[in-house]
């Protein structure tokens, strides 16, 4: 991918260090946890994409292509002169030789899954379940794990626990870009989603 270095005014907008996770809102219910499981059609999604960290900005277009049940595949170009792209199947990122770097710039699994509006982590026995008005937060483990926020049936924001910090998280409000944020590395990746169409299908070549 061709690499477009530059010091954003974003950046500075980062804080140096994981932010602590404060207690969980809202009132205990017995409400379950909504289903954010793939619908039962293909989707391809068109967006573009902005990245940044200290001293390196990436930006281009891109496209992802979701087959329910567990997977999908994203594409990023830039300036029409280069392209990476991920599978994404389960719990697992699958790149191509060579592409390793990629991981610096996308979310781990859960966090990609929470992109695409899917709420997938490993479940743990002390799941706790709050709501305040419309919006229900659950904190799956406690001092490590991951804290997810619906608002209505929509996952809006998952973020991981580590240790009472919450080192990256990913936020999917209901207008404007999707945003995956690792604070203490000062990494910012925002997708800016511009059209949804469902299709046929895909070839079975893109998997590979």
């Amino acid at each position: 991918m061709r690499i477009l270095r530059t010091l954003g005014p974003a950046l500075l907008l980062a804080s140096a260090c994981s932010p602590r996770a404060a207690p969980l809102a809202g009132v205990p219910t017995p409400r379950r946890i909504p289903n954010t499981e793939l619908p039962l059609v293909h989707r391809k999604i068109v967006f573009t994409f902005d990245y940044s960290q200290p001293d390196l900005r990436i930006r281009g277009d891109g496209v992802a292509r979701i087959s329910p049940p567990d997977s999908a595949r994203l594409d990023f170009f830039v300036n029409g002169q280069g392209t990476g792209h991920a599978l994404l199947v389960g719990d697992d990122i699958r790149l191509l030789d060579g592409q390793e770097k990629m991981r610096d710039f996308l979310p781990p699994a859960p966090l990609l899954w929470a992109a695409l509006g899917r709420l997938r982590v490993p479940g743990a026995a002390d799941t706790t379940v709050r709501v305040d008005a419309d919006t229900l937060r659950i904190d799956i483990g406690q001092v490590s794990g991951w804290r997810a926020t619906f608002a209505g049936e929509q996952l809006r924001r998952l973020e991981q626990i580590d240790g009472g910090r919450i080192p990256q998280w990913v936020s999917r409000p209901a207008a404007g870009p999707i945003r995956y944020e690792q604070p203490r590395l000062r990494r910012l990746l925002q997708l800016t989603i511009s059209r949804v169409d469902t299709v046929p299908g895909f070839d079975a070549s893109i998997w590979r």
